[in-house]
């Protein structure tokens, strides 16, 4: 019989993703952590966001934090977005992100 350590991420009593290392599983608990900053943010923008779109802009401005933080210190945009790459790539853990 074989012993498995799963880490799994949960918000609001659901569960979001599981990881196999700890590392990984706190990364990811951050990123949503950034993400619902952000949505709080894009909720005093101008814009007539639905509670939908501004969520799902908030996790993408999270998951491409770096980018972000290279726009605004006045670098280029990447050819292609980190989303993108980390499709091409094997996924570290064992649940697709929701």
């Amino acid at each position: 019989m074989a012993v498995e350590i799963k880490y799994v991420v949960v918000r609001n009593g659901e569960e979001k993703m599981t990881f196999v290392s700890k590392k990984e599983a706190d990364a990811y608990d951050r990123m949503l952590d950034l993400a619902d900053e952000l949505a709080a943010w894009l909720q005093r923008s101008p814009l007539a966001l639905e509670e939908s779109q501004r969520e799902e802009l908030a996790l993408f401005l999270a998951r491409e934090k770096e980018q972000l933080q290279t726009l605004l210190r006045g670098g280029k945009a990447e050819a292609e977005p980190t989303l993108k790459r980390q499709k091409k790539a094997a996924p570290a853990s064992t649940d697709e992100p929701v």
